[in-house]
């Protein structure tokens, strides 16, 4: 197929395709005696790996050094690998989301509920100093 029919079956660009093969993420594609690019099934099967593993998180160099040559030669062990690799990265960054989280909703209940006696701008001074204070101390992982 040609690289209009594999943009639209993938829901990519043909620039974008033409990136990822330059980038050596597709297997480079030989092209017929009229200059076009003639693609195969594979191709299609490697963008769609491509946008889920986008999807869930990956870089693209991370995307790199999990995909396989040809759809028959996945390397299990390093798939598991990367895949575990980019779980525990997941974990690590929804904990400091929730840390962040956290840290908003208390600036928050502190501006909506500041003391009347306080002025805005001594509350600001005072959830900064709050929020310094935090940062200094040790988190728990």
């Amino acid at each position: 197929m040609k690289i209009g029919e594999l943009a639209k079956l993938s829901g990519m660009a043909a620039s974008r395709i033409r990136y990822y093969e330059a980038s050596g993420l597709l297997s480079a594609i030989a092209r017929k005696a009229n200059g076009y690019r003639e693609y195969g099934s594979d191709a299609l099967w490697m963008l769609k790996i491509i946008a889920c593993a986008q999807s869930a998180g990956f870089s693209l160099e991370e995307i790199r050094t999990l995909l396989p040559a040809s759809a028959a030669s996945w390397e299990h062990g390093a798939l598991l690998d990367g895949l575990k690799r980019k779980v525990s990265e997941i974990d690590i960054l929804q904990q400091q989301l929730a840390h962040n989280r956290a840290q908003l909703l208390a600036v928050i209940d502190g501006i909506e509920n500041r003391p009347n006696d306080r002025q805005c701008a001594d509350n600001a001074q005072w959830l900064l100093e709050r929020l310094h204070e935090e940062a200094a101390q040790p988190r728990k992982v």
